[in-house]
């Protein structure tokens, strides 16, 4: 999906990361990261964030939570919004700041207490339950925190596995039981996703979530609650900034734009954010009808993957499709067929670059410096949680 924008964008990626592994530096099934593309990325997107007057709160799940890259963002970009309550420990640890908990995941209510120490700016709330939850682990700590009411999705734009929100007709009776509730007060409204790009042609759009979390909002200020956030995060990047803004949002979510590989990234090379991973596996063996397989432990449902390229033998290979419901040990290219180049062989690296989300997989992460001075260094090597290895 994003392997010609690399290999146009950052070759030096490219050949740091084939460099390594031809050393044995990293394994197969290892995502190497450029450091220095991702805070150049952090700081664009900051510096366009306070020019529209956008608020920008980072989301490292597709980064593989990893303390090096989160700290470089965060000199820019200071506060992130966690999706779960491990993703919040990993980032409170790295030493960035609160902004959303509960983005996606609900914070467990044992886990509240702990967290809530951290006096985050916001926390999600889905129903009156949990915004009761946070009532109390707040005023077990002497203060009131801010709450954004989470939107249930519109019909057809909810994800599979992320269901649930307060229903727009249901969202005065949710705010009349919020407003008792000393612990706690509404601060504003969240939904997702909120901003998608077009299949074909990556071109960002707002979607129905987004049009419901502006009537929450007009709604909860019509019972007097005023200066509302409204966080639109999905697909926030330097080209859907400007639109946020002219549409009302307040607050941002930059997650793949960070790694320059949102949608439109793989439709135009000239978006202003740099691609900055690279997959790397190897060739494990060969079938008898002479298709490689690759090793796997990285690939994603939604990835969209094109090709290979085997640096070895100057060879681009199709990667076939597989079907999300099995393992992903391997990953067959197609046969190389006849032309130029050698064959493939086992060992070859074999180099791709797709979306991903790296903290569902089994991956080890690479950090790699100074790609932007001509001095590229190994910095570390993590699991796909932020775990140095």
């Amino acid at each position: 999906m994003f392997l010609d924008s690399l290999l146009t964008r950052n070759p030096e990626l490219v050949d740091a990361a084939a460099d390594l592994h031809r050393r044995g530096a990293i394994p197969p099934d290892t995502y190497v990261m450029d450091l220095d593309a991702i805070e150049s990325n952090a700081a664009l997107l900051a510096a366009e964030a306070d020019r529209l007057g956008l608020t920008l709160w980072f989301v490292v799940k597709q980064l593989g939570r990893n303390p090096e890259l989160i700290r470089a963002i965060a000199r820019h970009i200071p506060k992130y919004a966690a999706i779960d309550a491990q993703e919040a420990r990993t980032l409170h640890a790295a030493g960035a700041q609160a902004g959303n908990l509960g983005h996606l995941v609900q914070i467990p209510r044992r886990s509240l207490p702990e967290m809530l120490a951290w006096r985050p700016e916001t926390v999600t709330v889905l129903d009156v339950d949990n915004a009761r939850a946070v009532s109390d682990a707040a005023r077990a700590q002497g203060f009131v925190q801010d709450v954004l009411v989470r939107l249930e999705g519109a019909e057809g734009a909810v994800y599979p596995g992320q269901e649930g929100g307060v229903p727009l007709g249901a969202l005065d009776d949710f705010a009349a039981a919020a407003e008792e509730l000393p612990g706690v007060r509404i601060a504003g409204v969240t939904a997702f996703p909120c901003v998608l790009c077009d299949p074909a042609t990556g071109t960002p759009r707002l979607t129905d979530n987004f049009e419901l979390a502006v009537k929450a909002r007009e709604l909860l200020t019509s019972r007097g609650h005023e200066h509302l956030k409204l966080s639109a995060p999905s697909a926030t990047s330097m080209a859907t900034l400007p639109l946020l803004a002219e549409h009302g949002a307040t607050h941002g979510e930059p997650g793949h734009s960070l790694t320059g590989t949102t949608p439109l990234h793989a439709r135009d090379a000239g978006q202003p954010e740099q691609p900055a991973y690279v997959y790397v596996t190897e060739v494990a063996h060969t079938l008898a009808d002479g298709r490689p397989a690759v090793f796997g432990g990285g690939f994603y449902p939604r990835a969209h993957i094109g090709s290979a390229l085997l640096p070895r033998t100057g060879r681009r290979l199709a990667v076939q499709d597989a079907p999300a419901e099995n393992i992903d040990y391997y990953r067959l290219l197609d046969a190389p067929g006849p032309g130029p180049g050698r064959a493939p062989a086992v060992g070859d690296t074999a180099l791709l670059a797709f979306r991903t989300q790296i903290f569902v997989t089994r991956s080890t992460v690479a950090v790699v410096a100074g790609l932007s001075s001509g001095s590229p260094r190994l910095t570390g090597l993590y699991d796909a949680q932020g775990r140095a290895l």
